[in-house]
């Protein structure tokens, strides 16, 4: 099965988050490197999903290179597609269907380069996958495998995310909160004898709307952000709404500690409100000096100071627990633009698919002779 029919198949399993359902294309993709020579372990984060580490050629001497990716999407979104977003179709030079471009396009790519190179005769030592489930509502499903299985050691980390084949070294934290406030519900027409919940979560709103971080700017991620993206508040219109809620997305930079955030947040507003963080993706860093770094610019074939890489990119990926889990140079590197993820109509071209392989395969065997 070549890279472009692989990635049709994947597209084909219905995987989008919630509710996830991985567990299929988890054990399509683990009995394809089986196959193929690879031991392959299943993890399971939740009923019906799971996560996968194949690998294969370890030499406990020498640690592999990690290759990742996720197996879930989003939705589909309310706008109707042109295109069966399940059907993996092909158009013009182009790969369509949900998860083309984030990322079943990357995971293909990483499963039959690491065949490729290890079926090569350049390969000594090994190369490790994780596939993993539930990335997208907060890396929860990579979080689960570094924080419960033996992963291993890693000489470098690559997570296949839509880069336009660009190596990535940097990327922000994510911190995802819950603020609720809680009152008392009567009539609407004797609001002085309740509490209104939703006045409460106003007056936070208001008091994050002016908040501002007390930290350096990063030199590679700049300032760190915070932003109100939910509200959510009563039951019916005539009466005074005893509960309330709104979210708070925090970006943030290696100048900034989570716990010290949460801290911050909660003195500021108060404890008539509770705040409660359900997201935690540490930022990710490699300093492009690094050697696997440049491993990975000559495989892509490109210059770090020509300026055509950016410096790092505005999402978060599952590098925010793998790289903590290693602590191993990381790149995010894959097929597809990123403006493509989450779209109506995604797609991906097949030549980027075909060519994050022979890029992949050249980080392997690189990786493999130092």
């Amino acid at each position: 099965m070549d890279v472009i029919s692989l990635t049709q198949k994947l597209i084909q399993f219905n995987t989008v988050n919630p509710p996830g359902n991985e567990k299929e294309i988890a054990e399509f993709c683990g009995e394809w490197l089986r196959e193929r020579g690879f031991s392959v372990n299943y993890y399971q984060y939740a009923e019906n999903r799971l996560g996968v580490v194949a690998e294969a050629g370890i030499d406990e001497h020498t640690p592999p290179v990690v290759l990742s990716g996720h197996l879930d999407t989003v939705p589909l979104g309310d706008k109707e597609w042109s295109v069966d977003p399940f059907g993996g179709e092909i158009r013009g030079g182009k790969l369509y269907g949900r998860g083309s471009c984030d990322m079943k396009g990357g995971v293909a790519a990483i499963m039959t380069a690491a065949v490729k190179a290890l079926n090569s005769s350049v390969a000594t030592s090994g190369v490790r996958l994780i596939l993993s489930a539930s990335e997208e509502d907060g890396c929860k499903g990579a979080a689960f495998l570094a924080r419960t299985v033996d992963l291993g050691k890693a000489r470098g980390l690559v997570i296949a995310e839509p880069t336009d084949n660009l190596p990535v070294c940097a990327h922000k934290g994510a911190l995802y909160m819950w603020v609720k406030a809680k009152g008392v519900t009567v009539h609407s027409s004797m609001p002085e004898r309740g509490v209104n919940a939703i006045y409460k979560v106003a007056r936070a709103i208001t008091k994050i709307e002016k908040f501002s971080f007390k930290t350096e700017k990063d030199p590679v991620l700049g300032m760190p952000s915070i932003n109100v993206g939910v509200v959510k508040g009563g039951q019916n219109i005539n009466s005074v709404p005893d509960q309330a809620q709104f979210s708070i997305d925090v970006r943030s930079t290696t100048r900034v500690k989570h716990e010290a955030v949460v801290n911050e947040l909660k003195n500021l507003l108060g404890d008539d409100l509770t705040l409660e963080p359900f997201v935690n993706c540490k930022p990710v860093y490699t300093d492009v000096k690094h050697p696997f770094v440049s491993l990975a610019d000559a495989a892509c074939g490109v210059n770090r100071n020509s300026g055509e890489i950016p410096d790092s990119l505005p999402y978060a990926t599952d590098a925010a627990f793998l790289q903590d889990y290693y602590d191993a140079p990381t790149v995010i590197l894959g097929p597809g633009e990123a403006h493509m993820a989450h779209q109506t109509d995604e797609y991906c071209a097949l030549q980027s698919i075909e060519d994050a392989v022979e890029i992949y395969t050249k980080i392997i065997a690189g990786s493999l002779k130092r």
